[in-house]
């Protein structure tokens, strides 16, 4: 047989004439070594040298020696895992195998004849080891998995030895207990290893194909059936694998101990190469991946609050079969969630860390992956959630996610990160004590592209709300019901507005309560009920240290009288329709009183052209995404059932919308028109009636600004007259001193939308999860060219 190596190492005959030769037995060990010989290669050569036309090819035309490859490779990783890679030749042996799977599976993945391949069983592979019967012989992708496991934990390899000396017999890889050998202190661990590189560099090839086999998710289209486990992640996090509890742990650690900055040395990072950097971010996506799990079709694996014992005890316990979401649900102690809380901001954080000397800090790439894992945290453990919300540590969060929204609204490639950001506010905007924390003033002076203002975190983020509102993108309009929806929640907990936030506020409801806004799509209408809920709680709730927002709300008073009298006739409705015509603007950006933009900050700019982005399936509306829950006198929450709430005033969401159907992300307004669609005439064109505007416009909840205007403005009016005033402050005296005890309506009950985990949802994050992933992994370019389904690349 030809030397495969010389063609690796620059020769001449190709692997593919070496392997469609003819047919090769699986005992001529001779040429099949050739593949993972001693030769140092790296990941990056094997990419090189190993095309892709080349293994389709062999694919179609010499399927039973790519089949006997893969085996043969599968089989050295057991071999290397069963005798602990205590030689130098083993691991190089261990490594060349680890990267020729990395580069192999794609391929068989997006052949739907091969994707069965690795569940097949391999003749006499028995589960025992032994020479058994092959009714119990392990399916390969099951030993793939199992001795990857082993050699994460491999004295030497990818762990430091505890032996003293070199003469004692090497560790017994199936004798050490994996627990002993996390990789890093944290959860659960005290004891910091030394660093090594070397150890660092293996784990993350390693991880590396571990991610691989899980990817086979990216080869099948997205679909709402929840029951589609990934069978390489349920294996992996099952009990047949003994080092799961260990490497959840080194994982985990690895991500919330990592710190970029290296010791506060500035230009550290130009000195030192990271080794740590790429393990981290292979750890972070390989940990996101595993915890890819439906919690709506699950009874949910968050624990009530009366476990106890250590991190996570090993009783089998009353939840998923997933043993890393398992294991997430049930950490508890304070100090394993203040460093993983700690650990989480300082990374998200990393990059808004502006210093004096430019390029002194190393920029991290993997916020999406934290979100993506900080969703999951707070999703499958209350408890966490609960502990993040208990300080002001959630500013730690909070900060980096508007920075984040507000530096990706008018660029098409980042709608994903727009999205989770969004949905991890929306998640914690649903308990009070996010309202608030929301209080504390906003003193850290992030450079951002926002007007500069004096005032608190509430502020900050009704300010970054209205600039992704006014200035971001077409693409983000199905995103404002929820932005709406965290401002109404966190509303009746707001102390004190500044003027420059109440002014942004009042200027969304002048935007969306043009005519032609509220006739021009059947959904448009809620925007503006939103706003008024925000005013209502503030008023009812906040009235006394609220005086910018009241006397905004007096300022703009013709911006409520023009709703109380909103036209219903079909001639009005088509003179509204007109105007639109003339203004294309989604939004005027008139009178939006943006002022100087903060020092230092760089205005939003949108993506290069050619920038690569991948798909999103269209996420549920937000009555799907949430549900009702009112606020009782004493603080705590009671859930309205869904019949009880009423429904939305045009009675009929379509069905198309409430599945989060996958669409191609062309249409520039998936969500509304598909709406339109939902009450088309006959014509196919949705059209604005009387009866329907009539249907909505009834409910609009003016009364109790229309009471506060009636009391407040003769008296505002007076003053101005009396005095001859023209300086707003003294009328801003005025209010803060005023009170309207008795004069207004009875308050109305506090009511708070919380996100509820579903079906629609989780299929979103599991296409965003693996768009990230696939983008991200660019050297070497793991998924690049491969027939992917599950989502769709796009240029900008």
């Amino acid at each position: 047989t030809a030397d495969v190596w010389t063609s690796w190492n620059g020769g001449s005959v190709s692997i593919t004439m070496v392997i469609s030769l003819q047919p090769v037995e699986a005992t001529d060990d001779a040429f099949w070594d050739q593949f993972w010989a001693d030769t140092a290669t790296s990941v990056q050569d094997v990419f090189a040298l190993v095309p892709a036309a080349e293994i389709r090819a062999v694919r179609e035309e010499s399927p039973s020696n790519l089949a006997t490859l893969c085996y043969k490779a599968v089989e050295k990783l057991v071999q290397g895992a069963e005798s602990g890679c205590h030689t130098e030749k083993e691991r190089q042996i261990v490594l060349n195998c680890c990267r020729l799977l990395t580069r192999i599976l794609p391929y068989i993945f997006e052949d739907p004849d091969w994707r069965g391949f690795f569940w097949s069983t391999v003749p006499g592979a028995g589960r025992g080891g032994g020479d058994e019967d092959d009714e119990n012989a392990r399916p390969l992708a099951e030993s793939l998995l199992l001795a990857v496991a082993d050699l994460l934990f491999c004295p030497d390899f990818t762990v430091q030895s505890h032996r003293r000396s070199t003469v004692d017999t090497a560790e017994d890889i199936h004798s050490i207990d994996s627990c002993e050998y996390i990789w890093e202190a944290g959860v659960g661990f005290a004891h910091s290893p030394q660093p090594n590189y070397i150890h660092d560099l293996n784990r993350t090839e390693l991880l590396k194909l571990l991610l691989t086999c899980f990817s086979e998710a990216m080869y099948l289209p997205p679909s709402s059936d929840s029951s589609n486990t990934n069978p390489w992640v349920q294996f992996f996090c099952s009990t047949e694998n003994r080092h799961a509890l260990p490497l959840f742990t080194s994982l985990l650690n690895v991500v919330c101990a990592y710190d970029p900055v290296g010791y506060g040395i500035p230009y550290n990072h130009l000195l030192f190469s990271d080794y740590r950097e790429p393990l981290v971010e292979e750890a972070a996506q390989v940990l996101i991946v595993t915890l890819d799990y439906d919690s709506s079709t699950s009874s949910s694996p968050t624990v009530d609050g009366t476990t106890t014992g250590t991190a996570m005890d090993d009783v089998d316990p009353p939840g998923p079969d997933n043993l890393f979401v398992n294991y997430l649900s049930r950490i508890h102690r304070e100090e394993d969630f203040q460093f993983i809380l700690k650990g989480v901001a300082r990374l998200l954080s990393n990059p808004l860390v502006q210093t004096y000397l430019p390029n002194s800090a190393k920029k991290i790439q993997f916020h999406q992956e934290l979100l993506v894992l900080f969703w999951k945290l707070c999703d499958f453990n209350k408890k966490f959630l609960f502990f993040v919300l208990k300080s002001s540590d959630v500013l730690d969060i909070l900060v980096p996610i508007l920075y984040f929204l507000n530096d990706a609204r008018a660029d098409q490639s980042r709608v994903g990160l727009m999205h989770i950001g969004v949905f991890i506010l929306l998640l914690l905007s649903g308990e009070r004590n996010f309202g608030v924390r929301l209080n504390k003033p906003y003193s850290v002076r992030v450079p951002m592209d926002i007007p500069v203002f004096t005032g608190t975190h509430a502020d900050l983020l009704i300010i970054v709300f209205h600039k992704i509102i006014t200035s971001g993108h077409q693409r983000l309009q199905p995103l404002f019901d929820c932005l709406l929806t965290i401002v109404v929640n966190v509303s009746p907990y707001l102390k004190s507005l500044s003027m420059v936030a109440a002014n942004k506020l009042l200027h969304l409801l002048e935007a969306f309560s043009t005519t032609w806004f509220l006739f021009s799509a059947v959904q448009n209408h809620h925007l503006v009920f939103f706003l008024l809920e925000v005013f209502n709680n503030i008023i009812q709730y906040q009235f006394d240290g609220n005086s910018n927002l009241v006397y905004a709300v007096i300022r703009k008073r013709n911006v409520f009288h023009q709703l109380a009298n909103l036209p219903t006739d079909s001639q009005a409705i088509q003179k509204g329709l007109q105007r639109k015509k003339k203004t294309p603007e989604p939004i005027s950006r008139t009178n939006s009183q943006d002022g100087v933009s903060m020092e230092g900050s760089r205005p939003a700019a949108p993506a290069e052209p050619g920038t690569l982005k991948t798909s999103l399936v269209a996420t549920p509306g937000i009555d799907k995404l949430t549900e009702k829950s009112q606020v009782s006198e004493d603080g705590t929450m009671r859930s309205l059932e869904p019949e009880s709430s009423q429904p939305p005033p045009e009675g009929n969401l379509p069905s198309a919308l409430s599945d989060g159907e996958p669409w191609s992300g062309e249409a520039s307004h998936p969500r509304r028109d598909r709406r339109r669609l939902s009450s088309a005439s006959s014509s196919g064109q949705w059209t604005p009636t009387p009866e329907w505007v009539v249907s909505w416009k009834s409910k609009l909840p003016l009364q109790t600004i229309m009471r506060l205007l009636q009391v407040l403005v003769p008296q505002v009016e007076k003053i101005c007259i009396d005095k001859g005033l023209t300086d707003e402050s003294e009328i801003l005296k005025f209010l803060q001193h005023g009170t309207l005890v008795g004069l207004l309506p009875v308050p109305h009950p506090i009511l708070i939308r919380k996100y509820q985990a579903n079906s629609g949802t989780a299929m979103w994050f599991r296409t965003y999860m693996w768009g990230v992933i696939y983008l991200r992994n660019v050297d070497p370019p793991i998924w690049y060219d491969t027939d992917v389904k599950l989502f769709e690349i796009q240029r900008v």
